[in-house]
């Protein structure tokens, strides 16, 4: 296997593929940027890049960014959002979990993904600049 192939997919396709697949993508991209912002920020300490990253890819990190992002997505990313909130996962969130925020960092994570298949890597990093704000706001 090729790990610079990628396959861009069409909208069609995107629409028809369940919104846990989407949030399975969504969940390695969106921890790929938490990552990077991770080792931007100039640590190279192992521990301390694991602790920053788990901070951003959190559930109430990924729902608070959600919250942030609602007000300028388009309507077909509203879609997907909504798909991804009323997804219901195999297993239960963990019991420290507030009731909603769950269901909005899989909203995120479906969101993430479905824009990273159809190649829209522009509008990721729009999203993901407003993400990294909301991070900024809980520091």
């Amino acid at each position: 296997m090729n790990v610079s192939a990628r396959i861009i997919y069409t909208d069609a396709q995107v629409r028809e593929m369940p919104v846990l697949a989407l949030a399975h993508i969504g969940d390695g991209v969106y921890e790929l940027l938490a990552r990077m912002k991770a080792v931007r920020e100039g640590t190279a300490q192992v521990n301390v890049l694991h602790k920053r990253t788990v901070q951003m890819v959190s559930a109430e990190a990924q729902a608070k960014a959600t919250r942030r992002i609602r007000e300028i997505l388009t309507d077909s990313e509203q879609s997907v959002l909504r798909r991804g909130r009323n997804a219901k996962p195999h297993h239960a969130p963990p019991h420290k979990t507030a009731g909603d925020v769950y269901p909005m960092a899989t909203a995120l994570e479906a969101l993430f993904g479905y824009l990273y298949l159809l190649g829209q890597d522009e509008r990721i990093s729009q999203l993901w600049d407003e993400c990294e704000k909301s991070f900024e706001e809980q520091e």
